[in-house]
């Protein structure tokens, strides 16, 4: 009888077993050797890690599972229409980086900023379809927060909240980033600013306007921030709406970017009007790629490093998920300023 699809993945299929046969080790042996158990010895994992990989093995998750009450699966929850041209590649490779060896895969979970946030928090947990949580776009009491550390889930956010009780997050100081904006502009003898903000519900639209408010108040200058577009506003509404403004009398004469894209929008609006930058005009952006360093005319930055922040999330979940306090899994990355 002719063997099915079915009967002859199973008689591929490469197991423990069939590890220990190949390298005549116990598969207890192996098994403790592919969990990287510093009780076997390195030569031997090095051995039995090599030997899986050039015969293919997978681990059987659903196995694990039964065994351990662990997935070895990381969800993240993201929102993909992101300021940043990057975010996600850049944001991923890192984490890629620090899990490289744990045994832990990655599984992304779209979040719709427009919806029920909580679904898709709720779905990971009550299913156990992994073992943490990273997430991002925080907001100031963000229900998710409140839901996994009540569950005692683990977790990291990209972006903080108000919440007394500490939690884990690795956050990048947009407060800090507004303020140093805003004081760039008035050493090149800027009056009246303009920033654009995310929309209200989220931590970092606070921060931001801190730090710019504070900022523009100790110089005595303006700063304009309107209430009719936000940072997540389609392109072409917030084109539209700077062209108009830059057109009136009262222009602004600095824009402050909070990411990627809004740079580009503004810089189109700008050169759409007319207006010439660092002479009629300046602006500062944030940026997490290369991408100003194809674009011309150059304007000056400070940057992000999602690479960084990747990693240091992967690293501060890894320690949520052994237990640590979360009061010593906290990162707050702070601007880097380069000149153009």
């Amino acid at each position: 009888m002719p063997d099915t699809p079915a009967t002859s993945q199973a008689r591929s299929r490469v197991t423990l077993r069939t590890i220990a046969g190949e390298t005549g080790l116990a598969v207890t042996t192996v098994s403790r050797a592919l969990s990287n158990d510093p009780r076997i010895a390195q030569s031997t994992r090095t051995l039995v890690t090599e030997t899986a990989l050039r015969l293919g093995y997978v681990p059987d998750r659903a196995a694990q599972r039964l065994r351990t009450g662990r997935t070895k699966v990381i969800q993240i929850l993201l929102n993909l229409d992101h300021e940043f041209l990057s975010f996600t590649h850049e944001m991923i490779g890192g984490l890629s980086e620090v899990l490289s060896g744990t045994g832990y895969s990655v599984t992304l979970f779209p979040d719709i900023l427009d919806r029920d946030r909580l679904t898709g928090v709720r779905q990971i947990v009550d299913g156990r379809l992994g073992d943490g949580v990273i997430f991002n776009r925080t907001e100031p009491f963000d229900p998710r927060v409140r839901y996994l550390t009540e569950q005692g889930f683990p977790f990291v956010c990209h972006g903080r909240t108000q919440f007394t009780s500490p939690h884990p997050f690795v956050d990048y100081d947009n407060e800090a980033f507004a303020r140093l904006a805003v004081e760039r502009l008035l050493d090149k003898g800027r009056r009246r600013m303009l920033i654009i903000l995310p929309g209200e519900k989220y931590s970092f639209a606070h921060h931001l306007r801190w730090g710019a408010v504070a900022a523009a108040r100790a110089a005595g200058v303006s700063i304009e921030m309107p209430d009719d577009i936000t940072l997540d506003s389609p392109q072409d509404q917030t084109l539209g709406w700077l062209k108009a403004r830059l057109a009136q009398s009262d222009r602004p004469d600095g824009i402050i970017c909070v990411g990627e894209i809004a740079a580009m929008t503004a810089l189109a609006a700008i050169q759409d009007c007319g207006l010439r930058v660092g002479q009629d005009i300046d602006v500062v952006a944030k940026q997490a790629s290369d991408v100003f360093d194809l674009l011309r005319p150059r304007i000056d930055i400070f940057a992000e490093d999602l690479r960084q922040t990747g990693r240091d999330m992967g690293e501060v979940l890894l320690r949520s998920m052994a237990g640590e306090d979360p009061a010593r899994l906290q990162v707050l990355h702070q601007p880097q300023f380069i000149a153009r």
